[in-house]
Protein backbone atom coordinates (compact mmCIF):
# COMPACT_ATOMS: atom_id res chain seq x y z
CA UNK A 1 0.00 0.00 0.00
CA UNK A 2 1.65 3.43 -1.25
CA UNK A 3 2.71 5.94 1.39
CA UNK A 4 -0.06 8.87 1.44
CA UNK A 5 1.87 12.67 2.34
CA UNK A 6 -0.94 14.50 4.19
CA UNK A 7 0.13 18.19 4.20
CA UNK A 8 -1.65 20.90 6.71
CA UNK A 9 -1.70 24.28 6.14
CA UNK A 10 -1.00 26.77 9.50
CA UNK A 11 -1.83 30.40 9.63
CA UNK A 12 -1.92 33.06 12.08
CA UNK A 13 -5.68 32.88 13.49
CA UNK A 14 -5.90 29.19 12.89
CA UNK A 15 -8.61 26.95 15.02
CA UNK A 16 -5.75 24.57 17.00
CA UNK A 17 -8.57 21.86 16.67
CA UNK A 18 -9.33 22.24 13.32
CA UNK A 19 -5.72 21.18 13.15
CA UNK A 20 -5.28 18.42 15.98
CA UNK A 21 -8.43 16.63 15.36
CA UNK A 22 -7.45 15.67 11.89
CA UNK A 23 -3.83 15.45 12.77
CA UNK A 24 -4.64 12.40 15.52
CA UNK A 25 -6.70 10.89 12.97
CA UNK A 26 -4.37 10.19 10.56
CA UNK A 27 -1.09 9.99 13.23
CA UNK A 28 -3.16 7.04 14.84
CA UNK A 29 -4.04 5.13 11.34
CA UNK A 30 0.02 5.67 11.28
CA UNK A 31 0.73 3.85 14.10
CA UNK A 32 -1.72 1.07 13.82
CA UNK A 33 -0.57 0.80 10.19
CA UNK A 34 2.98 2.07 9.69
CA UNK A 35 3.84 2.94 6.58
CA UNK A 36 0.20 4.80 5.61
CA UNK A 37 0.94 8.26 6.55
CA UNK A 38 3.47 10.94 5.97
CA UNK A 39 2.21 13.60 7.81
CA UNK A 40 3.79 17.25 7.31
CA UNK A 41 2.67 20.74 8.47
CA UNK A 42 3.71 24.14 6.71
CA UNK A 43 3.47 27.88 6.64
CA UNK A 44 3.79 30.62 4.50
CA UNK A 45 7.64 31.46 5.88
CA UNK A 46 7.97 28.07 7.79
CA UNK A 47 7.81 29.78 11.30
CA UNK A 48 5.24 29.46 14.16
CA UNK A 49 1.92 30.33 13.95
CA UNK A 50 -0.47 31.87 16.93
CA UNK A 51 -4.17 30.11 16.99
CA UNK A 52 -7.16 31.90 17.90
CA UNK A 53 -6.72 30.56 21.16
CA UNK A 54 -3.32 31.80 21.60
CA UNK A 55 -1.57 28.16 21.12
CA UNK A 56 1.34 28.29 19.30
CA UNK A 57 2.15 25.61 16.57
CA UNK A 58 5.55 25.21 15.04
CA UNK A 59 5.43 23.62 11.49
CA UNK A 60 7.83 21.36 9.91
CA UNK A 61 8.75 23.98 7.21
CA UNK A 62 7.52 26.86 4.88
CA UNK A 63 5.12 25.45 2.17
CA UNK A 64 6.77 26.86 -0.91
CA UNK A 65 9.35 23.98 0.58
CA UNK A 66 6.80 21.41 2.02
CA UNK A 67 6.53 17.95 -0.40
CA UNK A 68 4.17 17.70 -2.83
CA UNK A 69 0.92 16.40 -1.04
CA UNK A 70 -1.37 13.26 -1.69
CA UNK A 71 -4.11 15.04 1.04
CA UNK A 72 -3.61 18.90 1.18
CA UNK A 73 -5.93 19.70 4.49
CA UNK A 74 -6.80 23.72 4.69
CA UNK A 75 -7.87 24.08 8.67
CA UNK A 76 -10.20 27.24 9.44
CA UNK A 77 -10.57 29.70 12.32
CA UNK A 78 -10.20 33.65 12.59
CA UNK A 79 -7.73 33.99 10.06
CA UNK A 80 -9.79 32.60 7.52
CA UNK A 81 -11.40 36.27 8.40
CA UNK A 82 -9.13 38.30 5.87
CA UNK A 83 -6.45 35.60 4.46
CA UNK A 84 -3.07 36.71 3.46
CA UNK A 85 -3.30 36.83 -0.02
CA UNK A 86 -0.14 35.25 -0.11
CA UNK A 87 -1.93 32.10 1.14
CA UNK A 88 -4.85 31.59 -1.22
CA UNK A 89 -2.49 32.74 -3.87
CA UNK A 90 -0.83 29.61 -2.89
CA UNK A 91 -3.41 27.38 -2.88
CA UNK A 92 -4.50 28.75 -5.99
CA UNK A 93 -1.48 27.43 -7.57
CA UNK A 94 -0.76 24.04 -5.56
CA UNK A 95 -4.42 23.12 -4.62
CA UNK A 96 -5.22 21.74 -8.46
CA UNK A 97 -2.00 19.33 -8.00
CA UNK A 98 -3.36 17.65 -4.77
CA UNK A 99 -5.32 13.98 -5.46
CA UNK A 100 -7.27 14.98 -2.46
CA UNK A 101 -8.22 18.34 -1.47
CA UNK A 102 -10.48 18.83 2.56
CA UNK A 103 -11.18 21.61 4.22
CA UNK A 104 -11.88 21.54 7.73
CA UNK A 105 -14.52 24.35 8.96
CA UNK A 106 -14.24 27.70 7.76
CA UNK A 107 -11.44 26.40 5.70
CA UNK A 108 -14.05 25.94 2.81
CA UNK A 109 -14.00 29.99 2.44
CA UNK A 110 -9.73 29.92 1.82
CA UNK A 111 -10.57 27.29 -1.00
CA UNK A 112 -13.45 29.33 -2.43
CA UNK A 113 -10.80 32.58 -2.13
CA UNK A 114 -8.78 30.40 -4.21
CA UNK A 115 -11.45 29.15 -7.08
CA UNK A 116 -11.02 25.82 -5.60
CA UNK A 117 -14.93 25.51 -5.19
CA UNK A 118 -16.20 26.98 -7.97
CA UNK A 119 -18.96 24.55 -10.07
CA UNK A 120 -18.83 22.34 -6.48
CA UNK A 121 -21.23 21.81 -3.64
CA UNK A 122 -19.64 21.99 0.14
CA UNK A 123 -20.04 23.02 3.24
CA UNK A 124 -18.61 24.87 6.33
CA UNK A 125 -19.22 25.61 9.50
CA UNK A 126 -23.49 27.06 9.88
CA UNK A 127 -22.37 30.03 10.68
CA UNK A 128 -20.76 31.00 7.94
CA UNK A 129 -22.74 29.03 5.31
CA UNK A 130 -24.11 32.42 4.51
CA UNK A 131 -21.12 34.37 4.08
CA UNK A 132 -20.01 31.58 1.90
CA UNK A 133 -22.58 31.68 -0.21
CA UNK A 134 -22.81 35.03 -0.85
CA UNK A 135 -19.24 35.73 -1.45
CA UNK A 136 -18.67 32.76 -3.39
CA UNK A 137 -22.00 32.56 -6.25
CA UNK A 138 -20.14 30.11 -7.82
CA UNK A 139 -20.21 27.36 -4.71
CA UNK A 140 -23.25 25.74 -4.14
CA UNK A 141 -23.46 25.96 -0.46
CA UNK A 142 -25.27 22.86 1.67
CA UNK A 143 -25.90 24.13 5.02
CA UNK A 144 -26.99 21.04 6.37
CA UNK A 145 -24.51 17.95 6.70
CA UNK A 146 -21.09 17.73 8.61
CA UNK A 147 -19.30 17.06 5.79
CA UNK A 148 -19.63 16.98 2.19
CA UNK A 149 -17.63 15.01 -0.85
CA UNK A 150 -17.60 16.53 -4.38
CA UNK A 151 -15.22 14.44 -6.42
CA UNK A 152 -11.68 14.61 -5.34
CA UNK A 153 -12.50 17.79 -3.00
CA UNK A 154 -14.06 17.05 0.53
CA UNK A 155 -15.26 20.04 3.14
CA UNK A 156 -16.15 19.86 6.69
CA UNK A 157 -18.15 21.71 9.18
CA UNK A 158 -17.10 23.14 12.23
CA UNK A 159 -14.10 21.25 14.38
CA UNK A 160 -15.57 17.76 15.43
CA UNK A 161 -16.83 17.74 11.72
CA UNK A 162 -13.36 17.35 10.87
CA UNK A 163 -12.85 14.56 12.58
CA UNK A 164 -15.83 12.90 11.66
CA UNK A 165 -14.85 13.07 7.68
CA UNK A 166 -10.61 12.22 8.81
CA UNK A 167 -12.22 8.80 9.76
CA UNK A 168 -14.26 8.24 6.74
CA UNK A 169 -10.49 9.17 5.19
CA UNK A 170 -8.75 6.42 6.71
CA UNK A 171 -11.71 4.16 6.05
CA UNK A 172 -11.35 4.74 2.48
CA UNK A 173 -7.25 5.01 2.52
CA UNK A 174 -7.32 1.47 4.73
CA UNK A 175 -10.20 -0.03 6.07
CA UNK A 176 -13.19 0.10 8.65
CA UNK A 177 -11.12 -1.78 11.48
CA UNK A 178 -8.43 0.74 11.39
CA UNK A 179 -10.73 3.49 11.11
CA UNK A 180 -12.67 1.86 14.15
CA UNK A 181 -9.56 1.24 16.15
CA UNK A 182 -8.81 5.14 15.87
CA UNK A 183 -11.65 5.60 16.76
CA UNK A 184 -12.48 4.15 19.83
CA UNK A 185 -8.80 5.32 21.09
CA UNK A 186 -9.96 8.82 20.62
CA UNK A 187 -13.17 8.12 22.22
CA UNK A 188 -15.42 9.58 19.48
CA UNK A 189 -17.90 8.27 17.35
CA UNK A 190 -17.13 6.55 13.85
CA UNK A 191 -20.45 5.95 12.49
CA UNK A 192 -22.04 9.36 11.86
CA UNK A 193 -22.27 9.95 7.89
CA UNK A 194 -21.36 13.18 6.07
CA UNK A 195 -25.36 13.88 5.56
CA UNK A 196 -26.08 13.91 9.32
CA UNK A 197 -27.22 17.44 9.86
CA UNK A 198 -24.38 19.78 11.94
CA UNK A 199 -27.20 20.22 14.16
CA UNK A 200 -29.73 18.05 16.06
CA UNK A 201 -33.64 19.15 16.56
CA UNK A 202 -32.80 20.31 20.01
CA UNK A 203 -29.61 22.52 19.09
CA UNK A 204 -31.56 23.67 15.75
CA UNK A 205 -33.85 25.32 17.00
CA UNK A 206 -33.59 27.84 20.18
CA UNK A 207 -34.39 26.85 23.60
CA UNK A 208 -37.30 28.44 25.24
CA UNK A 209 -36.62 31.12 27.57
CA UNK A 210 -39.81 30.12 29.50
CA UNK A 211 -39.62 26.49 31.52
CA UNK A 212 -43.07 25.24 30.56
CA UNK A 213 -41.97 25.48 26.63
CA UNK A 214 -38.54 24.26 27.55
CA UNK A 215 -40.15 21.29 29.17
CA UNK A 216 -42.47 20.98 26.17
CA UNK A 217 -39.34 20.60 24.39
CA UNK A 218 -38.00 17.73 26.50
CA UNK A 219 -41.11 16.02 26.55
CA UNK A 220 -41.22 16.12 22.43
CA UNK A 221 -37.72 14.87 22.67
CA UNK A 222 -38.22 11.90 25.06
CA UNK A 223 -41.81 10.65 23.28
CA UNK A 224 -41.41 10.32 19.84
CA UNK A 225 -44.36 8.12 19.42
CA UNK A 226 -46.27 10.15 21.87
CA UNK A 227 -49.70 12.92 21.64
CA UNK A 228 -47.71 15.54 19.41
CA UNK A 229 -50.28 17.56 18.49
CA UNK A 230 -50.94 21.09 19.16
CA UNK A 231 -54.05 20.58 21.59
CA UNK A 232 -52.01 18.00 23.30
CA UNK A 233 -48.54 19.94 24.02
CA UNK A 234 -50.74 22.95 24.45
CA UNK A 235 -52.47 20.98 27.08
CA UNK A 236 -49.53 19.67 29.01
CA UNK A 237 -48.14 23.20 29.06
CA UNK A 238 -51.52 24.79 30.30
CA UNK A 239 -51.86 27.24 27.58
CA UNK A 240 -54.49 27.54 24.56
CA UNK A 241 -53.46 25.92 21.43
CA UNK A 242 -53.67 29.77 19.91
CA UNK A 243 -51.53 30.77 22.54
CA UNK A 244 -48.83 28.03 22.80
CA UNK A 245 -48.29 28.21 19.11
CA UNK A 246 -47.17 31.74 19.07
CA UNK A 247 -45.37 31.48 22.04
CA UNK A 248 -43.51 28.01 20.55
CA UNK A 249 -42.71 30.10 18.00
CA UNK A 250 -41.82 33.21 19.40
CA UNK A 251 -39.17 31.33 21.44
CA UNK A 252 -37.54 28.84 19.61
CA UNK A 253 -37.77 30.21 16.12
CA UNK A 254 -39.75 27.29 14.63
CA UNK A 255 -43.31 26.21 14.85
CA UNK A 256 -44.59 23.07 16.76
CA UNK A 257 -45.11 20.77 14.15
CA UNK A 258 -41.70 21.69 12.29
CA UNK A 259 -40.13 21.07 15.94
CA UNK A 260 -41.98 18.00 15.87
CA UNK A 261 -41.22 16.44 12.49
CA UNK A 262 -37.58 16.96 13.16
CA UNK A 263 -37.48 15.67 16.20
CA UNK A 264 -38.94 12.21 14.84
CA UNK A 265 -36.95 12.39 11.58
CA UNK A 266 -33.74 11.77 13.81
CA UNK A 267 -35.00 9.42 16.17
CA UNK A 268 -35.59 7.59 13.19
CA UNK A 269 -32.60 7.88 11.42
CA UNK A 270 -30.80 6.73 14.99
CA UNK A 271 -32.97 3.91 15.53
CA UNK A 272 -32.11 2.88 11.82
CA UNK A 273 -28.28 3.29 11.79
CA UNK A 274 -28.18 1.88 15.57
CA UNK A 275 -30.54 -1.06 15.88
CA UNK A 276 -31.97 -3.94 14.05
CA UNK A 277 -35.60 -2.80 14.59
CA UNK A 278 -37.64 -3.24 11.22
CA UNK A 279 -39.19 -0.22 9.44
CA UNK A 280 -42.31 -0.70 11.03
CA UNK A 281 -41.05 -0.97 14.26
CA UNK A 282 -38.95 2.36 13.91
CA UNK A 283 -42.00 4.08 12.20
CA UNK A 284 -44.03 3.52 15.08
CA UNK A 285 -41.53 3.94 17.79
CA UNK A 286 -40.56 7.56 15.98
CA UNK A 287 -44.47 8.95 15.89
CA UNK A 288 -45.04 8.19 12.31
CA UNK A 289 -47.54 5.34 12.92
CA UNK A 290 -46.66 3.17 9.37
CA UNK A 291 -43.88 2.60 7.33
CA UNK A 292 -45.29 4.80 4.24
CA UNK A 293 -45.88 7.75 6.70
CA UNK A 294 -42.44 7.62 7.83
CA UNK A 295 -41.23 6.84 3.87
CA UNK A 296 -43.39 10.18 2.60
CA UNK A 297 -41.03 11.78 5.58
CA UNK A 298 -37.98 10.41 4.47
CA UNK A 299 -38.10 11.35 0.96
CA UNK A 300 -39.18 14.61 1.13
CA UNK A 301 -36.71 15.55 3.90
CA UNK A 302 -33.37 13.82 2.94
CA UNK A 303 -34.31 11.83 -1.00
CA UNK A 304 -33.94 8.52 0.39
CA UNK A 305 -36.26 6.15 1.63
CA UNK A 306 -35.52 4.35 4.91
CA UNK A 307 -34.59 1.06 4.36
CA UNK A 308 -31.99 2.55 1.28
CA UNK A 309 -30.89 5.12 4.60
CA UNK A 310 -30.06 2.03 6.69
CA UNK A 311 -28.12 0.30 3.82
CA UNK A 312 -25.77 3.04 2.84
CA UNK A 313 -25.57 4.60 6.64
CA UNK A 314 -25.74 1.62 9.46
CA UNK A 315 -22.49 0.20 9.60
CA UNK A 316 -21.73 -3.62 8.85
CA UNK A 317 -20.71 -5.69 11.26
CA UNK A 318 -17.04 -6.06 11.60
CA UNK A 319 -14.33 -8.31 14.03
CA UNK A 320 -13.39 -6.34 17.00
CA UNK A 321 -9.96 -4.50 15.44
CA UNK A 322 -6.08 -4.75 17.04
CA UNK A 323 -5.27 -1.62 19.91
CA UNK A 324 -3.30 0.98 18.55
CA UNK A 325 0.58 0.92 19.78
Amino acid sequence: MPQRTLLFVLFDGVQSLDVTGPLEVFGGAEQHTPGTYRIHTASLDGGPVRTSSGLTLVPDGALDGAPRPHTLLVPGGHGTRDPDPRLTGWLRTHGPDAPRLVSVCTGAILLAAAGLLDGRRATTHWAYCDRLARDHPAVTVDPEPIYVRDGHIATSAGVTAGVDLALALVEEDLDRDVALAVARHLVVFLRRPGNQAQFSAQLAAQTARREPLREIQRWITEHPAGDLSVESLAARARLSPRHFARAFREETGTTPGRYVDRVRLEHARRLLEDTEDGVGEVSRASGYGTPEAMRRAFVKALGTAPAEYRRRFRPAPTRSPAPIP
